[in-house]
């Protein structure tokens, strides 16, 4: 079956690149493009294609009402194109609250040496679109059709009065914690919950890491299959919304229960043993090995770096994404006692990795998402 896509930009030149790049796929047919987000509606309308390619930044209707008038008016799996730059990280990132499947980078040009990597990817997201479970993709935060910015600043008002009760309280047990932390003994974490996730995952680990309580005795480790640059601001929405410390892993930081460690794009994540005067500590450790199933980085580097540090400390958790990135390194997991949960198919936005765990009979359970903070912390008591 041919996949018919509509390309919604105002650059004349990213319509004619992303035009040649997608009719480079027998898969794939550009069925129409769009100047900007009215033009696109029109367009979505009378064309109702299988995927819709969607700039973030467009005169008239831009990127974002754009998206929140497709999924209300005319649900269809949209892929963000976004330009790098702090901005666009922060709009691609709402825009998953919006509803959006998945963001690619905006190319730079047809010389770009990165070209032919990048439509590799940008062919394979596409294709991968277009399995997405558009009932788990309804948006995420209040807002009025048409109208995203009202429904942030709404946002922020209810965050600035949520912070006036409780931020105080958060901030200080979080320095508080930190502070406890470096007069302690450098000791070995009691668990470690490893997680992976690709499409659909920002909104997923936004609502397993959002419920998990502060004192969780466990450090939390993230694979999330993004570009880089966008994972920088990933931690940072997680970090508001969660009671847990969450950042960008870097080279050498150190491994602390109440931290999430989310790994950057472009970087494989794995856990090393370091010593210090004496003392043996985990520490991450970066690098830009070759990608492994298409991706850096990769669940399969984290869960095989974990497993022999940590063994039956370990759970794994593979969450909603395409392809079956995570499998191999949840049989290193299991065979060092660890354990391993899927999300369930009744929950994914695409169920390609954990339906992998549990076509190899890799899970010890299989829950949906609004289920699995519950059981993690019971596993833990």
């Amino acid at each position: 079956m041919t996949i018919r896509a509509l390309i919604v930009d105002d650059s004349a030149l990213i319509r004619k690149v992303l035009s040649d790049i997608l009719k480079e796929d027998p898969k794939i047919r550009v069925i129409g493009t769009a100047v900007n987000g009215k033009d696109g509606l029109e367009k979505i309308k009378k064309l109702r294609p299988d995927v819709v390619l969607l700039d973030n930044v467009m005169p008239v209707l831009d990127g974002l009402k754009t998206l929140a008038r497709i999924m209300k008016e005319y649900p269809t799996p949209v892929i963000i194109v976004s330009a790098l730059g702090e901005k666009a990280e922060e709009i691609t990132l709402t825009a998953f609250e919006y509803g959006a499947v998945d963001v690619i980078e905006k190319p730079s040009g047809v010389l770009s040496q990165s070209m032919p990597e990048m439509a590799e990817e940008i062919c394979r997201k596409v294709r991968i679109a277009t399995k997405a479970n558009l009932k788990n993709l309804e948006c995420m935060r209040d807002l009025e059709p048409g109208n995203p910015e009202k429904g942030e600043k709404n946002g922020e008002k209810k965050e600035e009065k949520k912070e006036e009760k409780s931020g105080e309280k958060k901030e200080e047990k979080k320095g508080e914690k930190k502070e406890n932390r470096l007069l302690e003994k450098v000791t070995s974490v009691r668990n470690i919950l490893a997680i992976g996730a690709s499409t659909g995952g920002p909104r997923a680990l936004e609502k397993l890491i959002g419920s998990l309580p502060a004192e969780i005795p466990a450090a939390v480790l993230v694979v999330q299959h993004m570009p880089p640059g966008f994972t920088a601001s990933l931690s940072k929405r997680l970090d508001e919304k969660s009671a847990l410390r969450v950042k960008e892993a870097q080279e050498g930081d150190r491994v602390e229960e109440g931290t999430v460690l989310i790994a950057p794009g472009n970087y494989h994540m794995e856990i090393v043993r370091n010593k210090v005067n004496g003392l043996e500590e985990e520490v991450v450790h970066l690098s830009c090995s070759p990608k492994e199933l298409g991706s850096r980085p990769s669940v399969n580097v984290l869960f095989r770096s974990v497993a022999p540090v940590y063994g039956s400390r370990v759970i794994s958790l593979v969450l909603t994404g395409m392809n079956c990135d995570g499998a191999d390194g949840a049989e290193e997991i299991k065979k060092m006692g660890g354990k391993v949960i899927a999300e369930a198919r009744s929950s994914c936005v695409v169920y390609g990795m954990p339906g992998e765990i549990v076509r190899r009979n890799l899970a010890d359970l299989v829950l949906p998402l609004d289920r699995m903070a519950e059981e993690i912390i019971r596993i833990l008591e």
